[in-house]
């Protein structure tokens, strides 16, 4: 049994590197734990830099601060402003001993509404509870499901990227 420290507390993200991990190495047994790690960086990324930074910093901390694992795993949901219009991507980091990998989430526009709130100082999940009349919307479908009506759950969204974090495991001879 090979254990995977998701360096979160949040269900969605420790679901989607389950399904991750159980689809792309099935020949594995896994067994996950989520556990809270700084990123570093501020609670609400506003560039593309400083979320790749607090993914990365995400699961190496959670390499130092559980030894005993397999794989460490850091994902970061961020906001990128351009030409006037707010997007919004997560990047997932995976760590092993030997070996990592990265892939960032697709992009998506804001609500011209939930980007204010977020100009005025207000992180996305907060923005998205106030906007959408939701409560605890980061913990549950996010940002992707309120804005697709789940037809890209926030797990789902947060697991394909996961998948392409774990390509350098799955074919370890080309990495």
């Amino acid at each position: 049994m090979k254990k995977v420290i998701v360096a979160s507390k949040n269900p969605v993200k420790i679901n989607a590197a389950r399904l991750a991990f159980d689809s792309v190495l099935p020949e594995e047994q896994f067994e996950f734990e989520g556990s809270s790690f700084p990123s570093g960086v501020p609670d609400q990324p506003m560039n593309d830099n400083e979320t790749l930074t607090g993914a990365i910093n995400r699961a190496k901390n959670a390499q130092k601060g559980i030894v005993d694992a397999d794989f460490w795993v850091g994902m970061e949901g961020g906001l990128e402003e351009k030409n006037g219009v707010m997007e919004v991507f997560a990047w997932i980091v995976v760590l092993s001993k030997d070996k990592s990998g990265q892939s960032r989430t697709a992009t998506f526009e804001l609500p011209e509404k939930v980007s204010e709130l977020i100009r005025g100082g207000m992180e996305l999940a907060h923005a998205d509870d106030q906007i959408f009349g939701r409560k605890n919307s980061g913990y549950e479908n996010g940002s992707v499901g309120l804005m697709t009506r789940d037809i890209i759950t926030r797990t789902g969204y947060y697991q394909y990227a996961a998948v392409l974090a774990l390509i350098p495991f799955r074919n370890p001879d080309y990495y």
